[in-house]
């Protein structure tokens, strides 16, 4: 058995709704309406069935129109609002839900089913503050709404609003004694606060009620680890293998705790035996990312994969692992020897292989990765990522013939992957082929209208040509709709009104971009230009020389701007 999550998600929010917050919760079929099928009129059940069978049909738009004529000839039913809400939730319309739920709660204030639907999708929205109204109110109503008490105790939990929570979880127990949850609850909040012994009370309290669950043990080694209780976290280690002998974690954790304590012997004799279960048992693998790649608990997982490493020395799947977790740790040279050990046969030798590519690229080493790339071609002619790469390369390289040809060929094999088309764009815009380039960023939009450095990449091109200013100012707006913060995005929608003449909205979004983005030359030299159209040389002049700092190359007429500020006198 697993414990319960404390999250909530738009079909959470359903399932809650569809299947009953009260132990006699959805109405039959014969009472929808408040009163039996004979009272109604032939349309009125004939719209709800039809939205019913449309509903299970997935034909949500349909179901929603039949359910609000439904309404419109039965306006006091709750229960078809309700339903309203709810097809409107799975038609991924949680606003218009909303709408529904506020409308019935201005009504019935105190209509359980609906608040906790409201409750759950400003949940889902982030909105806690209106969550945690709505569930207070349902378990002052209702004190017997149990999986409210999981929701409502999860958010004060995730705000580390420790009293609270505390609150909610005894209320819980008090009204469900024999539901574990709010004990395993009680003991984070407790351990959270570094209340050990607390804590250790809760969680062997859900042991006692649930004695067949890990979570709560893997929560007091948590606590006996702090107190450098050696005898109990052994006991405690030993106890979960006892129960299951092939418990992955429990063994990647004793293993390392070993290590930590100087027992060498004992740590490689399991980090071995992992090593070997891996080539059969794949949730070696993943319980390995799971509990340290993600969490980039890099150190850790690395004496784990090392020892792992001695019994299966050749394994692509270790291998691959251990390049991640060197990778992550910055240590290109350990990361790059294991991603080369990923042979073609395995699940891991893309990734490996565009990896390693990588890692060569940042030591400067652009003829090894694409050696590299071009030998992973001939191993797997059909793989579209890999002549992507090896057209990114070529590009870095400035050979962009190669470059076209090689994600040309990625196109052909992947044709509607914005991602490629994109690269392709930039690629002609470096080219000097500028045409070409506008072309392929309209096929980007095309197949993916909301991309926002296309739209972006169109605008700028415009501006910087001088030409379709309006619709560039249009296409730099829209991509700001996706990424608002972007400064590169901001310093084009500046530079667009720089060219349409309008200087004073232009220093806006430009100082706007050179705050986000304080390092980039041809943002610093646009702010500049647009001071100098503004006659303020000293600030144009202080932008010039910052950029001209940082510019690596193609400096000479900058280098010209700066002469003729300082040889008119600034």
């Amino acid at each position: 058995m697993k414990l319960l999550k404390l999250t909530v998600t738009i079909q959470l929010v359903v399932v809650f709704f569809i299947g009953g917050c009260t132990s006699n919760s959805t109405p039959k079929l014969p009472s929808l309406f408040g009163r039996t099928v004979e009272d109604q009129t032939g349309n009125r059940y004939y719209y709800f069935t039809e939205a019913q069978i449309q509903r299970k049909k997935g034909n949500l738009p349909k179901a929603i129109e039949l359910l609000k004529q439904t309404i419109e000839m039965d306006p006091d039913s709750l229960y078809l609002k309700r339903e309203l809400a709810t097809v409107y939730l799975q038609n991924k319309d949680d606003g218009n839900a909303l709408a529904v739920l506020e409308g019935i709660l201005k009504a019935h204030p105190d209509d359980i089913r609906s608040l906790i639907l409201y409750g759950g999708i400003n949940q889902v929205r982030k909105n806690n503050q209106a969550s945690i109204d709505a569930y207070e109110r349902v378990i002052a109503t209702d004190p017997k709404q149990e999986k409210v008490y999981q929701l409502l105790g999860g958010l004060y939990l995730e705000a580390e609003n420790f009293d609270q929570a505390e609150r909610i979880f005894n209320q819980m127990i008090e009204h469900f004694p024999s539901n574990y949850i709010g004990y395993f609850y009680l003991g984070r909040i407790f351990a959270k606060q570094g209340k050990r012994a607390e804590a250790e009370k809760q969680f062997k309290r859900t042991l006692e009620i649930e004695p067949g669950l890990m979570e709560p043990r893997y929560e007091l080694l948590e606590l006996y680890k702090a107190e450098k209780n050696e005898q109990k976290i052994l006991g405690l280690y030993q106890d979960i293998l006892n129960r299951n002998p092939n418990n992955i974690r429990a063994a990647m954790e004793l293993g390392y705790y070993y290590y930590t304590k100087g027992k060498v012997a004992r740590a490689e004799k399991i980090f071995k035996k992992l090593g070997q279960r891996s080539t059969d048992e794949f949730e070696v693998i993943i319980k390995i990312i799971q509990l340290y790649i993600d969490p980039k608990k890099f150190d850790e997982g690395l004496v784990i994969l090392e020892g792992m490493l001695e019994a299966v020395p050749d394994s692509s799947e270790v291998n691959h692992i251990a390049g991640i977790a060197y990778y992550g740790k910055k240590d290109n040279p350990n990361a790059l020897q294991h991603f080369k050990k990923v042979t073609p046969e395995s699940r891991f030798y893309e990734d490996a292989v565009i990896h390693a590519s990588y890692i060569l690229s940042e030591g400067k080493q652009n003829e090894e990765a694409i050696e590299l790339l071009n030998d992973a071609i001939d191993h797997d002619p059909d793989n579209a990522e890999f002549k992507y790469y090896l057209g990114t390369f070529y590009e870095d390289s400035e050979q962009f013939n190669r470059a076209e040809d090689y994600i040309k060929q990625a196109i052909e094999s992947d044709p509607d992957n914005p991602r490629y088309y994109f690269r392709l764009g930039v690629v002609y815009d470096k080219w000097n082929k500028k045409e070409a380039s506008i072309a392929t960023m309209r096929k980007v939009v095309e197949l993916d209208p909301k991309h926002a450095n296309a739209l972006n990449y169109l605008g700028y091109t415009y501006a910087d040509l001088g030409t379709n200013l309006d619709e560039a100012e249009q296409l730099v707006k829209e991509a700001l709709k996706y990424k608002p913060n972007d400064g590169y995005i901001t310093d084009s929608l500046g530079w667009v009104y720089y060219k349409k003449g309008e200087f004073e909205k232009a220093l806006q979004y430009l100082q706007k971009a050179v705050e986000i983005v304080p390092d980039d030359p041809i943002m610093l030299e646009h702010l500049g230009d647009v001071y100098l159209k503004l006659d303020d040389k000293t600030s144009a002049l202080k932008y010039y020389q910052k950029a001209f700092q940082l510019k690596d190359k193609d400096k000479e007429e900058l280098e010209q701007k700066i002469r003729k500020i300082s040889a008119n006198g600034s």
